[in-house]
């Protein structure tokens, strides 16, 4: 569930209430947990009781909003409310939140109390979102540019891939395939489970190997080095998997 905020209504007009309390109803987060026609009456049950919100008319006999919030030993978030637009920078001066000038539309009594929801919890959205899109698995082929076009190669048919001076050669089950791409593009698009890097010339699929020695591959025919440097992180990887 997420976060509601306890909200206070303080208004010395009762249809200013009436309308104040009929928006906190309608928005999920906040819970109306009080309403006071008075700021004295208000301050006793503010320094009693666990507030998060304060929606605070300024113009109130006896004790005005901003006298009100002088007094508070630790204000919550407050939405100040009056009819007149003259105290505003006065509110801001006392950290508000927010300013509504009456009459107050719903719409921005709702961009007010999100932005009361957001700073007291940054994670917290008013608005529920809609439960992720799985993330598509990923596809069983990817695409090589060979000279003048895009080749799909099935991961399932490349056994290795070798560098070459200033290009790559991937050996597919179909035969060999040349790339001007990098070990580095290819590294970021196999799934990692499936395929290692052995040396800083070869890329390997795991499932095709045949044979492991110390510091060599078998795959088909081909003798594939394994460098110091990958041999390591290459049997790390197998021991993972549960294959050695």
């Amino acid at each position: 569930m997420g976060m509601t905020l306890r909200t206070v209504i303080i208004d010395d007009e009762p249809l200013a209430r009436e309308i104040l309390e009929d928006y906190v109803a309608r928005v999920p987060y906040l819970e109306a947990v009080a309403s006071f026609d008075n700021g004295l009456a208000a301050l006793n049950y503010l320094q009693q009781n666990e507030v998060d919100l304060l929606l605070l008319d300024i113009q109130m006999p006896e004790l005005t909003g901003l006298q009100l919030l002088k007094v508070l030993p630790k204000a919550p978030a407050v939405i100040l409310t009056t009819a007149y637009d003259q105290y505003a920078l006065e509110g801001y001066a006392l950290e508000v939140t927010d300013y509504l000038l009456k009459p107050i539309a719903f719409d921005r009594f709702l961009q007010a109390t999100q932005r009361v929801l957001k700073q007291r919890a940054p994670q917290a959205t008013s608005i529920p979102t809609a439960t992720p899109a799985p993330k598509p698995e990923s596809p069983d082929f990817l695409f090589v540019k060979t000279e003048h076009r895009m080749q799909r190669v099935a991961l399932a048919d490349l056994q290795f891939i070798a560098g070459m001076k200033d290009y790559l050669v991937l050996h597919t089950a179909q035969g060999k395939l040349m790339t001007l791409q990098n070990f580095k593009y290819f590294e970021e698009r196999l799934p990692n489970h499936r395929f290692a890097r052995v040396h800083k010339s070869y890329l390997v699929a795991i499932g095709q190997i045949e044979q492991i020695e110390r510091s060599r591959i078998t795959i088909g025919e081909h003798l594939i080095p394994i460098s110091d440097t990958y041999r390591e992180p290459f049997m790390a990887l197998l021991e993972e998997q549960g294959l050695l």
